[in-house]
């Protein structure tokens, strides 16, 4: 396993990229979304895993103290035994001891899933040992009877004009996880596409702008969501390679489960699987991509930072090498958003190229909103949105194609 060292975070702090100026989200302002999350949606999330597993009495206990920790009691350390607890007790130094409403909501998020799971024994040589608690999750989608329709429809996709395919597969990576979507591959060509209209922000003409400019792109695609996201992303990493937008693609994945959905390697395998058994141009996908990882066009990559509760500021140097060397980093999700802007109070008219002028490579998000962070929006299109739909930053409804060469 990746596991951090007990100075991580200070090797993470050794690159000179300073944390914005603008006061963190923090969980404890009632009506925002953290608030929701640590009080709502963290609670049902546990007893919906305890009660979806055959866990033994030993971690259904465990389940429970962290339920009780997070509602009534302070934030607690890893227990002695854990792998990584130095680099935890490091970054956690500012935070143990206080309530978890009271921490920022990036970090407790990422520490709720560190602390569950320790609780179900996921890192624990024993029968539980590397167990995904969220994979039952995972598989229903992939199982999903709706799933064979929009597969079938990369066939009708396969006729449209390359321009028409490139764009639709650019959102169906953006939308990828909204099960009322699917691919929406077989448009006639010329025709628009509907998923447009949610978008805030698009960018996308720049986007293929700079991959077109350049003799041999190098392209990291940084995923989400498993399931339906990570088989439309699969589906753009084969156009980008099949089509000559990329020389190469590295695919970043989780190392381990992760915010219930994050997909890692065994997700990728999972997928291509899942490709392969529907005949026609998924089944076609399906054998390009595993040509392309034979021959090394397609590669995986992960990191013990993408467990880690910290914006990409705080990236260590070998992660931020492996941006250096690309034409392009795509930022996929919700997440992946927070984490490159920084999960702070900005306003939503700050440029996004302002939020991401640190990093290291020209970056792209595609983004579904699902949390309060923006950037980007124009003030014109912000009093429009914010007065047709108060909820438009957190409801799945809208998304943006953000660029920054």
């Amino acid at each position: 396993m990746l596991v951090p060292d007990a100075n991580a975070r200070l090797l993470a702090d050794e690159r000179p990229v300073p944390t914005p100026n603008v006061p963190e989200l923090l969980n404890n302002e009632p009506g925002s979304f953290a608030w929701g999350v640590l009080h709502d949606r963290t609670p049902k999330l546990i007893n919906q895993i305890r009660d979806a597993h055959p866990y033994e009495p030993h971690q259904r206990q465990a389940l429970n103290d962290l339920l009780d920790e997070i509602a009534n009691g302070t934030m607690q350390p890893l227990p002695q035994d854990s792998h990584d607890k130095a680099a935890w007790d490091s970054w956690g130094a500012d935070y143990y001891g206080l309530p978890w409403a009271d921490t920022p909501f990036l970090w407790s998020e990422s520490y709720f899933y560190r602390r569950l799971l320790h609780a179900v024994g996921f890192f624990t040589p024993g029968p539980w040992f590397w167990v995904d608690p969220f994979e039952h999750l995972k598989t229903a989608e992939l199982r999903d009877p709706t799933l064979n329709t929009d597969l079938a429809a990369l066939d009708h996709g396969a006729q449209l004009p390359i321009h028409e395919q490139a764009q639709t597969k650019l959102l169906a990576a953006l939308w990828g996880n909204r099960a009322d979507l699917g691919f929406r591959v077989g448009m006639a060509p010329g025709s628009e596409h509907p998923e447009q209209e949610g978008l805030v922000a698009d960018d996308s003409a720049d986007l293929w702008t700079g991959l077109e400019r350049s003799p041999s792109p190098r392209v990291c695609i940084v995923a989400d969501n498993a399931g339906r996201e990570l088989l439309a992303d699969l589906v753009l990493t084969d156009h980008l390679l099949n089509h000559d937008n990329a020389a190469q693609v590295t695919l970043h994945v989780k190392p381990h489960p992760y915010y219930v959905s994050d997909a890692v390697t065994a997700d990728v395998i999972a997928c291509l699987r899942r490709l392969a058994a529907c005949p026609g141009e998924a089944t076609k996908i399906s054998q390009r991509l595993t040509e392309a990882l034979a021959d090394g066009r397609l590669s995986l990559y992960t990191h013990w930072f993408y467990n880690a509760p910290w914006s990409f500021h705080h990236m260590p140097a070998d992660l931020a090498r492996a941006y250096e060397h690309a034409t392009l980093t795509i930022m996929k999700g919700d997440l992946n958003y927070r984490r490159l802007v920084g999960d702070r109070h900005w306003p939503p008219t700050t440029p996004f190229n302002t939020t991401a002028a640190y990093f290291p490579s020209p970056v792209a998000v595609l983004r579904t909103l699902k949390s309060d962070i923006v950037t980007g929006v124009r003030p014109d299109d912000l009093n429009a949105l914010d007065n047709t739909d108060p909820a438009w930053r957190t409801n799945g409804t809208h998304g943006l194609i953000q660029f920054r060469a």
